[in-house]
């Protein structure tokens, strides 16, 4: 899984790093939280869009946790049974650093919900892509303006980008406390170098873990 403010490039590190693993022979699923399937996708644009008003926070989790589970049963699990690598843009350490740190909702109302609703299923990774918050949600927001601008319904994505700079630093604070719970499946990838070096820390941290790609090809693809 990749997580991290949105502007911390993980929707390009994943697509890099979905390319590596196929070249090395492995079926991947590439794929995104909020969203990942028909259903989901609609909750996504409820959720996001910054037309979306006086959207409660326990609402908002719930919408998340919606999504998440069509998720899981449509996309994520008949993947992995199916032996395919899943990489997801997103999953419930977005929940919880979000609403839980973010919204003040805490973490064990998340948590609970996830084992209630997602069978407690987790990422066997998470790599955590960490910058200065302030840089990556001005580059969240650009990009989304820019969207929004050539999509024809008018939607966009910028209803978080709008929240405080304190919530931000709360968002941050969660995830780092995540990863500090969760040393053996959470790591922390320094994300503010360029994306090549980006994607080489990626793909290391990766091969140390599992045995997906060979030397030869990681030393291919960090360049």
């Amino acid at each position: 899984m990749f997580e991290g403010l949105d502007g911390t490039g993980k929707s390009t590190q994943m697509r890099k790093l979905a390319a590596v693993l196929r070249e090395a022979g492995h079926k991947v699923i590439e794929t995104r939280e909020p969203g990942g399937t028909v259903t989901g996708e609609k909750i996504r644009k409820v959720a996001l869009d910054s037309g979306t008003s006086g959207l409660a926070p326990l609402a908002e989790m719930a919408l998340m946790f919606a999504s998440r589970a069509q998720h899981i049963a449509e996309m994520i699990e008949p993947g992995l049974a199916a032996g395919a690598i899943v990489l997801c843009d997103r999953f419930t350490d977005s929940t919880e650093a979000y609403q839980g740190s973010g919204r003040h909702l805490g973490s064990e109302a998340v948590r609970e919900l996830h084992r209630v609703l997602c069978g407690d299923l987790q990422p066997d990774l998470t790599l955590l892509m960490d910058s200065n918050p302030r840089a990556s949600v001005n580059r969240a927001r650009r990009r989304n303006q820019r969207a929004s601008k050539s999509s024809s319904r008018g939607h966009d994505e910028n209803r978080f980008e709008q929240e405080t700079r304190s919530f931000f630093g709360r968002v941050r604070e969660g995830y780092l406390a995540i990863a500090k719970r969760e040393p053996g499946r959470v790591v922390i990838v320094d994300a503010r170098g360029t994306p090549g070096q980006t994607h080489q820390k990626i793909v290391e941290v990766v091969s140390s873990k599992f045995a997906l790609v060979g030397p030869s090809k990681r030393m291919h693809h960090a360049r």
